[in-house]
């Protein structure tokens, strides 16, 4: 069968790569920080907000590609807790408590999930300024409190630069590496 050049071009359109513009979900809010929280909204007791990131909260740090960077990777540390949606006053609680990061909505439709809520911090600036000096006041008491440490040097290493030199990249990615080994899904870090 001899096929014409306008059926493969048809085909081709019908496969193209060319990505839709974002369209945020009308039904999400947009990020928001402590200054859009109403003011009546009364801080929690530091030992509890440390209580509830032993339980729900979690330090990662992702290695990215960037096209501008000489290495061409990208150190990107995050703390973050994420809960149901019904839980809302209980992050906004935590956010004024801690003093930094942002709250974002998140929704799992497509898994047939609740929505959820998710406060996060990722300037590594607030981290060093805000949130650990939070986190070192108020210790954490559960196995997390070794992902702290860990986590903490990591973000610390990055303000310091040193993530710029071969020997301290080398040196997060084994931090990192650690950090993962403590998480929930260890068993199955090994196989990827």
């Amino acid at each position: 069968m001899v096929t014409s050049s306008k059926e493969v071009s048809e085909v081709s359109r019908g496969r193209s790569t060319v990505r839709k513009p974002f369209e945020r979900n009308p039904r999400l809010r947009g990020p928001y920080g402590k200054d859009r929280i109403h003011m009546s909204v009364r801080p929690l007791e530091g030992s509890y907000v440390a209580g509830f990131i032993d339980g729900e909260g979690s330090f990662s740090v992702s290695i990215g590609k960037h096209k501008t960077l000489v290495r061409g990777l990208e150190v990107r540390p995050e703390f973050e807790i994420e809960v149901r949606a019904d839980d809302r006053e209980v992050i906004e609680r935590i956010l004024i408590t801690i003093g930094c990061g942002r709250i974002y909505d998140c929704s799992y439709e497509r898994y047939g999930w609740y929505p959820h809520v998710k406060y996060k911090v990722t300037s590594t600036r607030e981290m060093e300024e805000i949130l650990f000096p939070f986190l070192d006041s108020n210790p954490l008491q559960a196995k997390k409190a070794k992902s702290y440490v860990l986590f903490r040097d990591i973000v610390l290493a990055y303000r310091r630069k040193e993530h710029l030199g071969d020997t301290g990249f080398q040196k997060i990615l084994k931090q990192r590496d650690k950090l993962r080994a403590l998480g929930k899904k260890a068993r199955t870090y090994g196989n990827r």
